[in-house]
């Protein structure tokens, strides 16, 4: 019996049928993992952040990639694709105040229909939201093209790709987007106090990098280094007027 993850469903006031639903999984699979069975990796992390928790508190002997560091770094990811849309979807839903996108494309969210949803829904309900997509025809974003592999054509055709699915937001009171010329060394996702920071890696696509989870603390200023780092970018794009 997984005693731990069996106390954290009482204290989160959840049943095994309400992880099963947010999961999409059947509900004598969530049972079998009360019993004691250990889930796949991308399912820990996701009942981990649904119970608001980690997963070295619900599986402690579990050796994973996503591990807990005291302090303001939340959990590490190996690489993007293996944070799980979940959490992704409960990161942004969670912010109040801010939200920020700050890639070269950011593909993968722009093509999630629900995640549109929720920064449409989280700017209605008076979230600043801003999103800034790089320059299409600037020479950062083909050298990060060249960097990747992919080349600048791919790099470009990604970003007009991304425009595209993000304009109807553009009409969206609270959402604002805009387009940079800067060398990115992460890509940066804000949701108030929170961040996740997908490192770029020299000859790595942004997919296969590492993301670090990180919460803005009183004590450690990593977060605070990185939203800066938005703001400055941000500032540049409106000197330089490049608006969508």
């Amino acid at each position: 019996m997984n005693e731990n993850l069996r106390h954290a469903l009482i204290r989160a006031r959840l049943q095994p049928v309400d992880i099963a639903a947010r999961l999409a999984v059947d509900p004598k699979t969530v049972a079998r993992w009360i019993s004691g069975r250990i889930p796949h990796p991308r399912h820990r992390f996701a009942v981990a952040d649904l119970l608001e928790t980690h997963e070295n508190d619900l599986w402690p002997d579990v050796s994973y990639g996503r591990r807990h560091i005291t302090g303001e770094i939340k959990a590490v990811y190996p690489h993007r694709w293996s944070v799980p849309a979940e959490v992704w979807r409960s990161f942004f839903q969670a912010a109040e105040k801010e939200i920020g996108i700050l890639v070269y494309s950011g593909l993968f969210l722009a093509e999630d229909a629900g995640l549109l949803r929720i920064l449409t829904e989280r700017a209605r309900t008076g979230a600043r939201v801003r999103i800034l997509l790089g320059d299409p025809d600037s020479p950062q974003v083909a050298a990060r093209g060249a960097e990747e592999g992919t080349g600048s054509d791919v790099m470009a055709a990604r970003i007009h790709n991304a425009f595209a699915l993000y304009r109807p937001l553009q009409d969206i009171e609270g959402i604002e987007i805009r387009r940079h010329r800067t060398v990115l060394y992460n890509s940066i996702y804000r949701a108030d106090d929170s961040l996740l920071v997908n490192l770029h890696v020299y000859g790595t696509r942004a997919s296969e990098a590492p993301v670090i989870y990180l919460t803005r603390t009183e004590a450690d200023n990593a977060a605070l280094t990185y939203l800066d780092s938005f703001e400055r970018v941000w500032t540049s794009t409106e000197t330089a007027g490049q608006t969508v």
